[in-house]
């Protein structure tokens, strides 16, 4: 199980929380998702022959959010 940290630009409440929170846990192979609003941190945890962080950064873009680099 891997994990790392993706910083989300544009979040500003706890609907922003829950959109990506959603959007993140549906990829296939995430198997935990915590969001700091305040930092725009979204941790993740996920099996890396699963799910890719291309596929969740871009599932997590699909809802308005940005990446930032």
């Amino acid at each position: 199980m891997a994990k790392t940290i993706i910083k989300v630009d544009g979040m500003s409440c706890e609907h922003c929380v829950k959109a990506v929170s959603g959007a993140a846990s549906g990829v296939r192979g995430v198997a935990g998702v915590s969001v700091d609003l305040k930092s725009g941190d979204v941790t993740l945890e996920y099996d890396g022959s699963d799910a890719t962080l291309a596929r969740v950064k871009a599932e997590i873009e699909e809802q308005g959010y940005d990446i930032v680099a």
